[in-house]
């Protein structure tokens, strides 16, 4: 097994955009109202005319 690089090989600059800050947690989900029932994302399909759609 291969070891790990723990540290940047030398003469390494990083660049300036990068940053050091940590990620922005997401924001929490907002549930949306379906106007046509039940949502697909929920369920896995789309009915449309009494048919079942799955993608």
């Amino acid at each position: 097994m291969t070891e790990r690089a723990t540290q940047r090989p030398a003469g390494f600059k990083k660049p300036d955009y990068w940053s050091d800050a940590p990620a922005p947690k997401p924001d929490a989900a907002k549930p949306e109202k379906d106007p046509d029932g039940l949502s697909p994302t929920r369920y896995g399909d789309w009915v449309k005319d009494g048919i079942a759609i799955d993608f």
